[in-house]
């Protein structure tokens, strides 16, 4: 019997799963059908192509004037803005993160305090930042502050969570020896996880603030900062040339904020 023949009898021999894969395809389809009834087109307005056809001029003419204005009214300060708040709540929510990633773990913590922080960080986790943005400006009142709070808060349900699988598929055969050698938990974690963890750990801070840099441009909306504000002002306002400069910088911004995000986190990760 040649290879093709034992490749073929193998082949032949594993079961089937035609009626597994008929019965999800069914699902996958009827849950698609069932999604699909909720849509309604009833809503749109007459006017919604004119003010598409007006964003697309706008992105196509915007306001040379606007775009390159390096005042506080301008979209180069507003950007820098946003990429600040983004940075600022990025790094606060790391740091935060660090304490809760190792209370929460199970390798680290006993099974009950693991159990408690992982439950507060699902907590943190599942408020939309839209409404954390809202919340905090009852707080500190509209302005960047609030969008470096809310940032921070947000950062903190996610990249906690991040940590934690890093935490979870580390060796942990070090700590044993560090524990005969009389160590104490925080020193088995300072000199036995975190070198280990240090460029893992920087891979997902770089990987939120990417994404937090998209959440800032979204919470201006709600008076927490950066360049959202402006950009909805100018649609109420029909200032179309105004949002295609701002659209242009944001593009432009996350674009260049991904590339250089991306690079850096496969050196980090493949070494």
């Amino acid at each position: 019997m040649n290879h093709s023949e034992r490749v073929e009898n193998q082949f032949a021999l594993e079961p089937t799963n035609r009626w597994y894969k008929i019965t999800m395809t069914i699902l996958v389809v009827a849950l698609l059908m069932w999604s699909a009834t909720s849509i309604s087109l009833a809503g749109l307005e007459n006017s919604s192509l004119e003010v598409a056809r007006n964003i697309i001029n706008g992105i196509l003419r915007p306001d040379l004037e606007f775009l390159f204005d390096f005042s506080e009214g301008g979209v180069p300060y507003l950007l820098f803005e946003t990429i600040s708040i983004a940075f600022l709540g990025t790094i606060v929510g790391a740091v935060v993160s660090i304490p809760f990633a190792f209370l929460s773990s199970y390798k680290i913590m006993p099974k009950p305090v693991a159990y408690v922080g992982r439950l507060i960080t699902m907590a943190v986790r599942t408020v939309p930042s839209l409404v954390y943005g809202l919340m905090f400006i009852r707080v500190a009142g509209p302005g960047p502050f609030t969008g470096v709070l809310t940032m921070s808060f947000v950062s903190i349900g996610m990249v906690t969570k991040l940590y934690i699988d890093a935490i979870e598929d580390l060796d942990t055969d070090i700590l044993e020896s560090m524990t005969a050698m009389g160590m104490t938990k925080f020193e088995q974690i300072y000199y036995g996880i975190l070198p280990q963890l240090f460029s893992y750990f920087l891979s997902i801070v770089i990987y939120r603030f990417d994404m937090n840099l998209r959440d800032a441009s979204v919470l201006g909306l709600v008076g927490a900062g950066g360049i959202g504000a402006p950009l909805i002002f100018a649609m109420n306002s029909y200032r179309w040339n105004e949002v295609g400069s701002i659209l242009i910088g944001l593009v432009l911004l996350v674009l260049f904020i991904e590339f250089f995000s991306t690079r850096i986190r496969e050196k980090l990760v493949r070494g």
